[in-house]
């Protein structure tokens, strides 16, 4: 069914626009039946030497067998691939398209302006009630829909901790029923759901249904074990510092997967450029 909130934006009006950024205006958010192919959801391999290309894709390094890559981006051959979804906030480039086809998605202050997220100027989205968050699975789970479409294994919905950034508008609650309509879209399509960061969603993750943990900097904030215990070892850990990445290597590079980036996740070639793995 069509939530009647999604015709009340233009969603039919504005179709040629949500295919622009990958959008899919079709249904509550919940899973979409599958009549003729089984879902078999697979998580990554434990401890698999790891690449993170969400900046660009390039040909992975010699022994890398699991790549996250943007959802925009073809996923590597013969590897597992992780397809990154900016699924809680928006992309500076999407906002306009935000703006004009579902201004009332967007988190607003008690003025009306956004709230943004300042560190990467990103917009956050409104998860903050059941129409609203029905709304977004639609749009995010046709985004979701393409990953399996394209041949990845697993997706990686970033920015589950914007609550946190959210000027007290949203709640740990409100992120997790969010998450909760992406991971059965996820397990719909066949694919494998990682938590993004946020220790304090751990104790959630069975009933949202995440499968394995994508950290960024576990090592600097000391919080590698509670991912890997509650993961059984399942996580992969991107550091952007050479001494927590040396760090992390000592203390959990013999159970966890880690590795270290360029905070810009840049692609070879830029002088930013930065790759090492334990």
């Amino acid at each position: 069914m069509i939530h009647a909130r999604l015709l009340a934006a233009g969603v039919t009006v504005g179709v040629v626009a949500a295919l622009a950024v990958g959008c899919r205006p079709a249904d509550d958010g919940s899973p979409p039946t599958r009549g003729t192919r089984a879902a078999r959801v697979v998580p990554p391999p434990v401890n698999a030497r790891f690449d993170y290309q969400i900046g660009a894709p390039y040909p992975p390094a010699r022994g890398v067998r699991v790549v996250s890559r943007d959802r925009s981006s073809a996923p590597a051959a013969t590897l597992y691939n992780i397809c990154y979804v900016n699924a809680f906030q928006v992309q500076p480039e999407e906002l306009g398209w935000w703006k004009d086809a579902h201004p009332d998605l967007l988190l607003r202050r008690a003025g009306g302006g956004l709230v943004v997220d300042d560190d990467w100027n990103e917009a956050l989205l409104d998860v903050s009630t059941p129409a609203k968050r029905a709304a977004l699975a639609s749009i995010v789970g046709g985004w979701i829909d393409g990953c399996a479409r394209h041949g990845f294994q697993a997706v990686e919905p970033d920015n589950l901790d914007s609550f946190e950034r959210s000027a007290g508008r949203l709640t740990p609650s409100d992120n997790a029923a969010f998450a909760t309509l992406l991971a059965r879209r996820a397990h719909a399509e066949g694919l494998a759901i990682g938590q993004k960061n946020t220790t304090e969603l751990l104790a959630r993750r069975a009933s949202i249904g995440f499968d394995f943990a994508v950290t960024e900097e576990c090592g600097r904030y000391g919080e590698c074990g509670q991912y890997a215990s509650a993961y059984a070892n399942r996580v992969l850990d991107i550091e952007y510092r050479v001494k927590d990445f040396t760090a992390a290597c000592h203390r959990e590079g013999a159970t966890l997967t880690v590795v270290l980036r360029d905070r810009d996740v840049s692609p070879p070639g830029s002088p930013h450029y930065l790759f090492r793995a334990c």
